[in-house]
């Protein structure tokens, strides 16, 4: 697998019109004003940066980059320019050709639009047809219910749940349901999420 490198994502579909951007401290007032669409900070199974922690945000997200475990993007409404989002690649382990799609968030107005099937789409094809991998997993909050439905409607298998994994906001610890997609089950996604996104337009 290829070490993932920053790249701008783009759809060219005129109806599913959003680019993932490499992330940038350019991008900091953008994504706080994303944030603010919704006051998602206030959701605590999410990690959406609250007022005045934009900067500290992206700070740890081109750490994460640098270091080699991260390669984070701004979703970016194609029409307008704005910042809509944010999601990135995480636990990125070129030996064994695995990398995770997460820190995944979109302002409340684009929520339950074609945006996150649009990322999705673009995110697994560079995944595994640009950079090779063999595996693609996701996270999430054992009580992020939305999020888990999102994930199995891609077409990704339930893996198990890590108890007592990881620390929210408000300092309570989470249990964390894993998912994950093969490259062999990819084909047979991209179609569905093609489908999806022909039928919605």
């Amino acid at each position: 697998m290829q070490k993932p490198q920053p790249v701008t994502l783009g759809s060219a579909s005129a109806s599913a019109a959003v680019r993932l951007e490499p992330m940038t401290r350019d991008h900091v007032a953008g994504l706080e004003a994303a944030a603010r669409d919704g006051e998602l900070w206030n959701l605590r199974v999410t990690s959406v940066p609250a007022p005045g922690e934009a900067a500290s945000y992206v700070a740890a997200a081109l750490q994460g980059r640098e270091d080699g475990h991260m390669l984070p993007f701004v979703v970016v409404d194609a029409a307008s320019g704005s910042v809509i989002g944010s999601t990135r690649y995480h636990d990125i382990v070129p030996a064994v050709e695995r990398l995770e799609i997460g820190y995944t968030w979109y302002a409340k107005s684009w929520q339950r639009t074609h945006v996150n099937t649009t990322c999705k789409l673009m995110l697994l094809q560079h995944a595994f047809e640009t950079l090779g991998a063999q595996l693609v997993g996701w996270r999430t909050d054992n009580y992020n219910f939305a999020s888990q439905r999102a994930i199995e409607r891609l077409g990704a298998r339930k893996d198990g749940v890590l108890r007592h994994h990881a620390l929210r906001r408000d300092g309570t610890v989470r249990d964390t349901v894993m998912y994950s997609l093969a490259a062999g089950e990819w084909p047979e996604v991209k179609a569905h999420l093609e489908y999806q996104l022909a039928r919605a337009r």
